[in-house]
Order: structure tokens, then sequence, then C-alpha cells
């Protein structure tokens, strides 16, 4: 049974203390820096992209849960803060506010911001689809949208989970148009991979990385991998098969890539 999230517990995952060790569980899982000494390391970086690369860095190797969040429509909405464990969207949500955030109560305020529309902890508040979650943060003054042109808009109708079905129309970049314009892209970008299904709207997201050689690197919680990795972009779009992806930014980032 899952435990209880109370407040001594959110507190004592920002202070670096996971909720759970199983057996066996490897060291770096109680070795890796907290989410609030992130947040203060990268204080001194001026740009939202750079703290987003030194935060999301810091993160690499935290396993992969998928189900981390807490609530349904019969079901209480819990606002669940954790750092031991990500999946592709709370990984990026964690980040993300973390970048936005000079405080721990600050980091709190920005991470309800981005996962419920209005910043209340409510399941029908909450960005179920990633299409949601992207369309809001730019609403919200959040994230800004990257263009690479051409793009086109596609039709999709989704009902992921009983959550209804809905008509949506999203403004994508083709892959082809994504891969020649990577010199756009700026670390911490958000990249949502749209889905084949026709029943979902995006099957994965994570964040742009630079390697050590200048490699346009995704971010991402994996599951396949089980944990938070780097992997080189152009071999993720290649092995998935990806058609369509949408990029947005951290509102305060520069306009220039920054490849740091």
């Amino acid at each position: 049974m899952q435990q209880p999230i109370t407040r001594r517990i959110v507190l004592q995952l920002m202070a670096g203390v996971p909720l759970a060790c199983a057996a066996g569980a490897p060291a770096f899982a109680r070795e890796r820096p907290s989410i609030g000494r992130l947040i203060a390391q990268a204080s001194a970086l001026p740009t939202a992209a750079e703290r987003m690369a030194f935060i999301s860095r810091g993160l690499l190797g935290v396993r992969y849960q998928a189900n981390t969040l807490i609530g349904g429509p019969r079901r209480k909405e819990v606002f669940v803060v954790r750092a031991d464990a990500f999946d592709c969207v709370t990984f990026c949500e964690v980040v993300l506010a973390a970048a936005l955030a000079r405080d721990l109560p600050a980091f709190e305020t920005s991470l309800r911001r981005i996962r419920y529309q209005h910043g209340d902890v409510k399941w029908d508040e909450r960005n179920h689809y990633f299409a949601d979650w992207s369309r809001r943060a730019v609403e919200n003054n959040i994230c800004r949208p990257v263009a690479m042109e051409p793009s086109v808009t596609i039709e999709k109708t989704v009902n992921w989970r009983n959550l209804g079905k809905r008509q949506m129309s999203l403004a994508v970049i083709p892959r082809a148009t994504f891969i020649a314009n990577k010199n756009l892209l700026a670390s911490g970008d958000v990249i949502g991979f749209v889905s084949r299904r026709p029943n979902l709207d995006f099957y994965h997201t994570g964040l742009v990385a630079f390697g050590k050689g200048g490699d346009v690197m995704l971010r991402h919680a994996s599951r396949s991998r089980g944990r938070v990795v780097d992997d080189r972009i152009d071999a993720f779009v290649a092995t998935n098969r990806v058609q369509y992806v949408t990029v947005v930014r951290a509102a305060d980032t520069a306009d220039t890539a920054d490849h740091g």
C-alpha cells in the first residue's frame, strides 16, 4: 500500500530523504542532491536554461516510476512532491519548477501552477494530457513555444484512460523540420513526442541537454531504461519512428541557444 503523502514527507523529500528504498536499491538513490540544494546551487545562474541544465544534470540516474500522482474522479487529489522517482512528465515538471524558483516555497507554488490549470489541487484541474500541459504553460507565461518552420496542424480524437472523448487540434513540428533546426534548441527546452495512437496526444516528453561535444541530447525519465538518462536526440527520434514533436521553453530563457 502506498504511504500517504503528508507535509512531513514532502519536507523529507525536499531535504533528500526518499519515501522508501527497496532492498537492493542502488546507492545513488541515497546520495543524490536534494531539490532544495539544487535550487540553492542553481540560483546564481542567470537564465532558466542554465538552471534547468544544472538541476536536471543533478537528477540523472533517479529511477523511473509510473503513476506517482495520487487522485482520481472518485479519489481525493493529493499534491505529490517527490524527487526520488519520476515519470517523463513529472521529471520535466520538477526541473522546470525548480529552475523558476529561488527557494522551496516558491518551488512548491511553481509546481502547482505547472501541474494544475489554475494551481488548484483538484483532479479536474490536473493537466492530464500533455497537450493541455504545454498549452496552459504558455497561457500562464511559464513557457513560450519554440517555432520551427514549416510546421503543420494535425487533428486527433483522444480518450485516454476514460478521461472523455475530445477533439484536439495540435500545431506540431514534422520530424525532418525538427532535425534540420536542432541549432534553434536551448538547454531545458521541453520536447513533446506526438503519439501514433489514435486515442492519445503525446506518448513521451523530455528536456534538451547538450553533450560534452555539443551533441543535442534528450534528458528524460525513460521507462525502458528505468531511470533518468541522456540519449542522443537524433537516435531517439530514429529508433522511435517519431513523426511530430512540439517544443516549449521556460519564459525567461534567452532567445539564443545555450549549449552549457
